[in-house]
């Protein structure tokens, strides 16, 4: 069974989904899965390999079913973990384990930080914090390429930037640099330009997120059992390096390692498919205490 809801705030109505019954059946904490810039589409496959699990999924604010109200169009770690931190009073079945993907993880580390008792476990896949990272001048540098060639030719050029970007193994060096601009075509993407500047991912508009440096003495601090995953396919691109530091400066050895790459619980619906059957095998036995 699941049901979709609106919560209303001053700031922006927030759309979630709830996979289950509220209470839970078990008494277990009710799982939210959070992402960003992807919505709750984004973890269907996954919500639908735990069935024993009361699943919260939800669109940030500004996207999908998300309307803001705010007058921005930026997004903020710590204003998505306001509203995170909103729906799981909402639910009023907390506090919830949470398991956060991408820019998502970064908000939940946001929201940890602010708001402790919220979350139980906290598995925090992949997030892009270049400020962890020993070359984060330079993940910066080729951040703003990725803008600029957006800028010049649109969502095709810096996609493909994107792509190039975040599928470079190990530190970005002056190689990186030397690279012609990527070609869409190389990635099957069509020519054309619509004409759009806002996307999320290709913008500035979430540049606060790859900024983001979470507070690491809060999180260690924290009552919440807080786990940095990372894929066993990623672990050498910019993602999966930010998780090992973040990991680290958390007091671990390394970070908590899970089937497939930055997408890996995404299905085949999507054309990013990892391994979503083991990767939802590994978030149930990390949740049931594994590491």
């Amino acid at each position: 069974m699941t049901t979709s809801h609106t919560l209303q705030t001053p700031q922006a109505d927030i759309a979630y989904d709830v996979y289950g019954p509220l209470p839970t059946a078990d008494g277990r904490p009710p799982l939210f899965m959070i992402g960003q810039p992807m919505t709750a589409a984004g973890f269907a496959t996954l919500a639908s390999l735990l069935p024993e699990r009361t699943v919260v999924t939800y669109d940030p604010r500004g996207l999908g079913r998300s309307v803001r109200k705010d007058g921005s169009a930026e997004n903020k770690p710590q204003v998505q973990a306001e509203d995170v931190h909103a729906l799981i009073a909402a639910l009023g079945d907390g506090p919830v384990d949470m398991f956060a993907s991408s820019g998502g993880a970064v908000t939940a580390l946001a929201l940890v930080a602010a708001y402790p008792e919220d979350v139980k476990t906290l598995v925090a896949h992949e997030p892009p914090l270049f400020a962890v990272l020993p070359d984060e001048a330079a993940a910066e540098r080729a951040r703003a390429g990725i803008r600029d060639a957006y800028q010049a030719n649109g969502s095709g050029a810096g996609m493909a930037q994107f792509i190039a970007f975040t599928s470079w193994p190990g530190e970005l060096t002056d190689a990186y640099f030397a690279q012609p601009a990527a070609d869409p075509a190389m990635f099957g993407m069509p020519p054309g330009d619509d004409g759009r500047r806002d996307d999320p991912l290709l913008s500035e508009l979430s540049w606060s997120v790859t900024s983001f440096r979470p507070d690491f003495d809060a999180l260690r601090a924290a009552p919440t059992r807080v786990l940095i995953a990372v894929g066993e396919e990623s672990a050498n691109l910019i993602t999966g390096r930010a998780a090992e530091a973040a990991a680290q400066l958390l007091g671990a050895e390394q970070a908590t390692e899970f089937p497939s790459h930055h997408g890996g619980f995404v299905g085949g619906d999507n054309g990013y498919a990892g391994k979503p059957d083991e990767f939802a095998v590994r978030l149930r036995e990390v949740l049931d205490g594994g590491e």
